[in-house]
């Protein structure tokens, strides 16, 4: 599998246009033009086919990761969705319904 067929499983995957795929770039200040990225989504046949290199989608995949989940919190920063925060759990008590079944002596 080449870099290109990556490429369009996760632009299919995703359900990315063109402009967001260059919006992703730009996240990773990689900027593209949308005639050079529509020559990497050709067939290998066609005469303007241009493949894929792996700078090119290792930016992807971290503008990618970027556009999902948001930018790095600096060091010291608390990340947006604050995880120290302590939910309220309750515990299972498993024992509860283990072994119903008790026999009766007459």
């Amino acid at each position: 599998m080449t870099n290109n067929d990556i490429f369009k499983k996760l632009r299919v995957a995703h359900k990315l246009r063109d402009t967001d795929i260059i919006e992703i770039l730009a996240l990773v200040d990689f900027r593209v033009t949308k005639s050079e990225l529509s020559a990497f989504f050709r067939r290998e046949d066609h005469p303007n086919y241009v493949e894929c290199g792996d700078q090119i989608l290792r930016n992807f995949l971290n503008g990618l990761i970027i556009h999902l989940r948001g930018p790095m919190p600096k060091k010291g920063e608390q990340p947006k969705g604050n995880p120290t925060t302590k939910t309220n759990t309750k515990k299972f008590n498993n024992k509860k319904n283990f072994n119903k079944s008790k026999s009766k002596k007459d």
